[in-house]
């Protein structure tokens, strides 16, 4: 299964800019509908493509690694 860290990475971008970070910024800062952004958040995360990976990347200025995680199902 896949978890992706949106979470996390809205916490730590919080942080560093001393101020509340929303989904709803975050959905226009990317251009990603703010919905897709609200399931990227539920652990039963629905298929999300490399361009909104790369948008995130890009506006949390991260690597694939620090969004997203492996986890085995065994």
């Amino acid at each position: 299964m896949i978890r992706f860290k949106l979470k996390e990475l809205i916490t730590e971008k919080s942080f560093r800019e001393g101020r509340r970070i929303t989904l709803q910024e975050v959905s226009e800062g990317t251009g990603i509908h703010k919905t897709t952004l609200s399931k990227m958040q539920q652990p039963t995360t629905h298929n999300v493509t490399t361009s909104n990976i790369d948008l995130l990347c890009k506006y949390f200025d991260c690597t694939v690694q620090d969004l997203m995680e492996y986890i085995s199902e065994q």
